[in-house]
């Protein structure tokens, strides 16, 4: 079964050929960072542009890098959402045109599973149920799948996404875009216990998180403590090194600790670390550390196989939607001309 994936849901234009869900033939990203860097964010009318100009592209190069030609497919699997409006009916119009003149089958994708099955690509024997934490700039959330297909949504954030919160405070501190990877780069070198965030505690007792008061506490350290951002090539003071790092801390602990809370209710044989954020290298240190070692205190709670995916599937790639799209195959050859987009599309 090989399908063809299309990813636009943001800034990053990407097609991939996946055989039977898990060979990755070719994988192709077009970036769009350094059109969006000068903002300090994405643009979405910029975002659609872009799309616009790379996606006949990057899906040819998908094919070229595969050896494969256009009736090799089985299929067609497309992000339908969520995401920014303008960039997925970029990659819907087009995997809907290609679907009719191919005479191929088109099935949607949702981005959120996209993300879970990106670590089925290198792990295709992960056990259930799982227990996935999804977390990137657009998206935290704690989602348990009891069998393949089936999800329930355990906790999601209530404010800022984690990547977000990382992404917002970077530029700030002007440390440049995108934030969330500048700042795990630069925390290695500050003491993340110079300052002392308080984690959030949800009063209804929901596995929720939020991150905006990390924000609101750090932006009130800098103003505070005299903190001056730093300008274009400058150094990095030690007093932001130390913010960062204790800033990103606050985070990983706070995601750490509503998944515990999770896995302790839901006792799933498999842990998902899935997303643009699941490339952080504390997150990522902590959720080994936490969760493969039984804890001496904790004799109940069983250690937890932890799978994550290499960092060119955790960010978003079209070979995850492909992977995702798979298991809808095989479909109805009859394309629905009527299938569009969804910015708020949720999947449980």
């Amino acid at each position: 079964m090989l399908i063809l994936g299309i990813e636009s849901s943001c800034d990053e234009t990407a097609a991939a050929l996946v055989r039977d869900g898990h060979v990755v033939l070719s994988n192709i990203v077009a970036s769009q960072v350094k059109t969006h860097r000068s903002f300090g964010g994405v643009v979405p009318e910029l975002a659609s542009r872009e799309h616009l100009r790379n996606i006949g592209y990057v899906v040819n190069r998908a094919f070229a890098d595969a050896d494969k030609t256009y009736a090799d497919i089985d299929g067609i699997a497309v992000t339908q959402g969520p995401g920014l409006i303008g960039s997925l009916l970029v990659g819907v119009s087009f995997a809907k045109a290609m679907a009719y003149s191919l005479k191929k089958p088109l099935v949607p994708v949702n981005h959120v599973e996209g993300h879970i099955f990106s670590a089925f690509i290198e792990n295709p024997d992960i056990e259930y149920p799982l227990l996935a934490l999804v977390v990137s700039g657009g998206h935290t959330s704690l989602i348990y799948a009891p069998s393949r297909g089936e999800y329930r949504s355990i906790g999601r954030t209530r404010d800022d996404a984690a990547g977000e919160a990382l992404d917002k405070l970077a530029k700030f501190l002007g440390l440049g875009y995108p934030g969330g990877p500048i700042i795990d780069r630069l925390a290695e070198d500050g003491d993340p216990g110079s300052f002392a965030f308080s984690i959030p505690k949800i009063s209804d007792g929901s596995l929720d998180f939020s991150f905006s008061g990390f924000k609101t506490a750090a932006l009130r350290h800098i103003q505070e403590s005299g903190i001056k951002p730093r300008h274009s090539g400058g150094t990095v003071s030690r007093a932001i090194l130390n913010l960062i790092a204790s800033y990103q801390q606050a985070i990983v602990n706070t995601l750490v600790r509503q998944t515990q809370k999770a896995q302790s209710r839901l006792r799933p044989k498999s842990l998902l670390l899935v997303g643009g954020v699941a490339c952080n290298s504390l997150l990522r240190q902590s959720f080994k550390k936490t969760f493969e070692k039984k804890p001496a205190e904790e004799p109940a709670r069983r250690a937890i196989r932890v799978y994550y995916p290499s960092p060119a599937l955790t960010t978003d790639n079209a070979a995850m939607i492909a992977a995702a799209g798979t298991r809808f195959f095989p479909s109805e050859d009859s394309l629905d001309l009527e299938l569009n987009a969804s910015a708020n599309l949720r999947l449980c």
